[in-house]
């Protein structure tokens, strides 16, 4: 299966993935070749938007802390200090093949607020519009508990939905849905094609995230292909080890799990939210 046919695509990218596991610091060689491979899906004519994870990280290396922050002030802190930091390289990385970024900062209530959505909706289509790729992140500086999505794998899919995206792609720290934890059972078998959400396929995911800088699970990625595949998109989990994989995407070469699109009439995404997660 291949993705060359899409016109738009969300990629979601995890902070295990953007970062060295031994020091939580950025990998540069990593993010310079993921800036690469997106500038080079624009070149094709899609339109492409990059949620990316990373901020508290990066805050809380700039801040000296050695331990994950606890507090809903020091996350916050962290997330003022690092959104800037890694906004600044991505600007950086992405000018050096001239395309143009912009930041997106979201909270639930963005979603909840009709006027709000409809602003959000109508700053991505102009930005699409503009060839610039939108970076979307929680606005964690601000965001109470009650208004956090909790991951970006969900948010990844709000923004999938929201925009009418045709593919989403989760870049993680796994291969892709797995009839079991293949890192407790060795018998657990990658399954490469999901073609509708059943309570089997739903009963494969686990709460565990193997990162100390993650927060997304494998029932996050579910409820992220409950979204997306209802609002009319196919997704992908890939391991993003190799962002690379991305273009191997494209040309129907790689290993990893396809949510196939699975349009629900019913589906409006303001009332999933305000039921599933307010």
């Amino acid at each position: 299966m291949n993705f060359q046919d899409k016109k738009r695509v969300v990629i979601k990218i995890g902070s295990s993935s953007l970062s060295h596991a031994a020091t939580g610091g950025l990998n540069f060689t990593k993010l310079e070749k993921l800036v690469r491979e997106l500038c080079d899906l624009r070149n094709q004519g899609m339109d492409v938007c990059l949620v990316s994870s990373g901020a508290i990280a990066v805050g809380r290396r700039a801040l000296g802390l050695t331990e994950r922050p606890r507090t809903i002030s020091t996350k916050q802190a962290c997330a003022a200090v690092g959104q800037a930091r890694l906004m600044m390289t991505y600007q950086k990385m992405f000018s050096e093949y001239h395309q143009g970024v912009g930041q997106i900062l979201m909270t639930k209530g963005t979603m909840l607020d009709n006027v709000s959505r409809k602003n959000a909706e109508n700053t991505f289509e102009e930005l699409f519009r503009l060839g610039v790729i939108p970076i979307v992140n929680e606005n964690d500086t601000i965001s109470t508990y009650e208004m956090q999505f909790g991951d970006n794998d969900t948010l990844s899919a709000i923004v999938t939905s929201l925009v009418g995206a045709d593919l989403l792609i989760l870049l993680s720290d796994i291969d892709g849905l797995f009839t079991d934890d293949p890192r407790e059972n060795p018998r657990a078998r990658l399954v490469p094609v999901v073609e509708r959400l059943d309570n089997t396929v739903l009963h494969m995911a686990k709460e565990s995230t193997g990162s100390d800088v993650g927060t997304g699970g494998m029932a996050t990625k579910l409820t992220a292909a409950r979204i997306a595949t209802w609002s009319g998109a196919d997704m992908v989990i890939g391991n993003g080890a190799d962002v690379g994989i991305l273009h191997q995407m494209f040309q129907g070469d790689f290993v990893g799990t396809t949510f196939l699109a699975n349009k629900n009439e019913d589906f409006y995404l303001a009332d999933y939210i305000e039921e599933s997660m307010g």
